[in-house]
């Protein structure tokens, strides 16, 4: 089998989605990619992410191709949650603290940073609209990040990300507060729920 056919292999496993980064890591040269695109068989839709005609542009996913380090948070992380019915007219990430992110402010997404040791905290994968995974923070930790961030937040945001939450039969509220604790946002939490209760 060719590097082309490898590569034509690779793409078809990955629904029809590829990196250069990918296509390397399995020993094929960046080269084959291009001659994919000159074939019109793949189509370049960002600095190396391609994918095949057939495929819908999830710019969800191309983001998260391209920095694979971000978590996809807050407003965003509630959309994909189903917790808030606002479709992101602005992506928001977070990534770790010395994390240079002036190329995703430049791709139009806002970010948030955080200490390294809390990055990973509730890191979870959910489904974009257009069927792939990104990640992104679990329930929980998408609440407890909008209640840190409560002075930039709509007030009609928070207040219907948690009524969907506490409509959730997966909501746990244990974690809930631990994540809280972590978070130090434990007594802003106690008062949304004495008021949701």
């Amino acid at each position: 089998m060719t590097n082309k056919e490898r590569l034509i292999v690779l793409i078809d496993e990955h629904g029809g989605i590829i990196t250069t980064k990918k296509a390397e890591n399995h020993g094929i040269h960046r080269q084959y990619l291009s001659q994919l695109v000159e074939d019109g068989f793949i189509e370049r839709v960002s600095q190396g992410v391609y994918i095949t005609p057939d495929v819908w542009e999830d710019q969800m996913m191309i983001h998260q191709l391209k920095k694979n380090l971000m978590i996809y948070s807050h407003e965003t992380a509630l959309y994909l949650h189903d917790l808030t019915d606002r479709d992101p007219i602005q992506y928001v990430v977070t990534v770790p603290h010395g994390y240079n992110p002036t190329k995703l402010k430049r791709e139009g997404l806002k970010v948030h940073t955080i200490k390294k040791e809390l990055f990973e905290l509730g890191v979870c994968h959910k489904e974009t609209v257009f069927g792939h995974q990104v990640k992104t923070y679990d329930m929980e930790r998408s609440i407890c990040d909008i209640l840190r961030d409560r002075n930039n937040q709509d007030a009609a945001v928070i207040n219907g990300a948690m009524k969907a939450y506490f409509s959730k039969k997966e909501k746990n509220l244990n974690i809930l507060m631990k994540y809280a604790g972590l978070l130090r946002i434990e007594n802003v939490l106690r008062l949304y729920l004495e008021v949701m209760t």
